[in-house]
């Protein structure tokens, strides 16, 4: 007798186990590939490669006229005094730094160009997925990250999860997690 009733409580755990399993269905999705099929992106890829060519001409209208200075230098300071000398250099060393500070502030820049150009179409791709998880009772997405470990972009409001792993660990849940 008290087989069976070990029987039964193992057959209810085994079910209750697949109707669980049941329960999740996970998704992957390569957001990078769905972006680049977007019609806005060559747009974007012909506005970034327009403000990129722009920042460069201005990196080297700042090279040449460096070079310009250089060269100047390099003529003069045979007939130049001591001081003189001493004050070009510190010149050229200034100039230096800032295009080496130029530079990086126009990478900076090229950076948060492409971001404020790319976020619209993220937005929209990322809702897209929100939109087909949720219609087609994914509990789960996973997204490629650059050739990193997959994202969680994502997960159903009522994934008990999280509160499992709370009761797991002795800790009480908030009766309503979004107070």
């Amino acid at each position: 007798m008290k087989a069976r009733i070990i029987l039964s409580a193992i057959a209810v755990l085994c079910f209750g186990f697949v109707a669980s399993a049941q329960e999740v269905k996970i998704g992957y999705t390569n957001v990078e590939y769905i972006m680049s099929l977007m019609p806005e992106m060559e747009q974007i890829d012909a506005d970034i490669t327009d403000y990129g060519a722009q920042l460069d001409q201005q990196i080297q209208t700042k090279n040449r006229d460096f070079q310009q200075q250089v060269q100047s230098y390099q003529q003069s300071m045979n007939s130049m005094t001591e001081q003189a000398r001493g004050e070009k250099e510190q010149q050229l060393t200034k100039m230096q730094q800032d295009i080496q500070k130029f530079q990086q502030d126009v990478q900076a820049s090229y950076q948060r160009k492409l971001q404020e150009l790319l976020e619209p179409v993220q937005t929209k791709v990322y809702n897209a997925i929100n939109a087909v998880a949720a219609e087609n009772n994914y509990t789960h997405i996973f997204a490629d990250s650059a050739g990193q470990a997959p994202v969680l972009l994502y997960t159903k409001d009522d994934d008990p999860f999280t509160d499992l792993v709370l009761t797991k660990l002795g800790v009480t849940p908030p009766a309503n997690p979004n107070n």
